[in-house]
């Protein structure tokens, strides 16, 4: 090599290196590409085998277990509960749900309570709990209501249904309500409301001291998401925050913010596609139908939200918003990413390999 670099003129030497390294290049950019390859395929004999395995320990269950095993098992015994809290889109959401239902196949149910209670008695609760864990001709069912937050386990259920639910700041909610209660929307334009023929203005309250917009008002998502326990309707207490996070962490599979509603909504459709397939195409290029938006609302001004902030309970509520915020950005980030402008749900990223015994 060293006689050959003596011999060739520099220029060739300089063309001679370039050509070595394209090859070396090249060659790399082939071994990656078959080291890719090889994962792929690794990726597909264990996802064959997982396959395997799944449909004999199926067919071997419901030998065991005999037919009656087969509906338990599967998607059709599946129930969503979505206790949802007034004004944060709750109805627009619901929506979606009604008009998806008969083409994937499930039932909707409106939970009604007298008065609009969001707090079942005792025997209301026992009852409940047994519709939904044994209503089997209602099944996959989609219940949605105004009803806060109840444990299933407290009742030895063996299957807990899935919660979800969506929040709002809580401002932007209190005023949504303060003016639905007046003018009510577009869903439902000829229905006389509560406070129909008050013409005074969230920021008029606010500035008068009225009860319809006093700090007390904004007490809502926590005990939504705290519960069917006494503490949580104490407004301002401390325990009730808590346990409000505690639940929605562990409790709600997802909760979404008003503000992100369509991300809500893809990240639903990915992971329950039972339910919510079609959701995001439904949302972004259907006849809206869902979309439901309050008359006559007007933003409060920035001392009415000054004044409302200098209150416990707003700092309460919003640490609350805060932090389903937080948690539901964090889940998005590891579910979506976006392309030219554009949201997309990333593919399953896990497979199983080394899957032993083979027979």
């Amino acid at each position: 090599m060293g006689l050959l670099r003596v011999m060739m003129p520099p220029k060739l030497q300089l063309l001679a290196l370039l050509a070595f390294a394209v090859a070396m290049f090249f060659l790399e950019n082939q071994i990656q590409k078959l080291e890719e390859s090889r994962g792929k395929l690794e990726r597909a004999i264990a996802r064959h085998e997982v396959r395997e395995i799944e449909q004999r320990h199926t067919q071997d269950g419901l030998r065991e277990r005999g037919p009656a095993a087969a509906l338990s098992d599967s998607d059709d015994d599946l129930v969503i509960i979505y206790n949802r809290v007034p004004k944060t889109a709750s109805t627009s959401f619901t929506n979606i749900a009604y008009d998806l239902c008969g083409k994937n196949r499930y039932h909707v149910l409106h939970i009604n309570t007298t008065k609009n209670n969001p707090v079942m008695s005792i025997q209301d609760q026992v009852r409940f709990v047994k519709n939904v864990t044994e209503w089997r001709e209602m099944k996959p069912a989609f219940y949605h209501g105004h009803v806060s937050f109840l444990d299933f386990t407290k009742f030895g259920v063996k299957r807990k249904p899935v919660y979800i639910n969506l929040i709002r700041d809580p401002i932007e909610r209190l005023v949504s309500y303060y003016y639905f209660l007046r003018f009510g929307d577009d869903y439902r334009p000829g229905l006389r409301r509560r406070k129909q023929g008050d013409k005074k203005t969230f920021d008029e309250c606010v500035s008068a001291g009225g009860s319809d917009c006093a700090p007390e008002r904004l007490w809502l998502q926590i005990p939504f998401f705290c519960g069917h326990y006494s503490e949580c309707w104490n407004v301002g207490s401390q325990w009730a925050l808590e346990q409000a996070k505690y639940n929605l962490v562990n409790e709600y599979m997802l909760v979404g913010v008003t503000e992100e509603l369509e991300d809500f909504v893809m990240m639903l459709e990915a992971a329950l596609p039972r339910f919510f397939r079609g959701a995001t195409e439904l949302y972004k290029t259907g006849k809206k139908s869902h979309l439901r938006r309050t008359s006559e609302k007007k933003p409060p001004t920035k001392e009415s939200v000054a004044k409302l902030q200098q209150s416990d309970i707003w700092k309460m509520e919003n640490e609350f918003y805060e932090f389903a915020l937080e948690q539901f950005q964090f889940v998005r980030a590891h579910a979506v990413r976006e392309k030219d402008g554009e949201l997309y749900m990333l593919a399953q990223n896990f497979f199983y390999e080394k899957i032993y015994p083979k027979n």
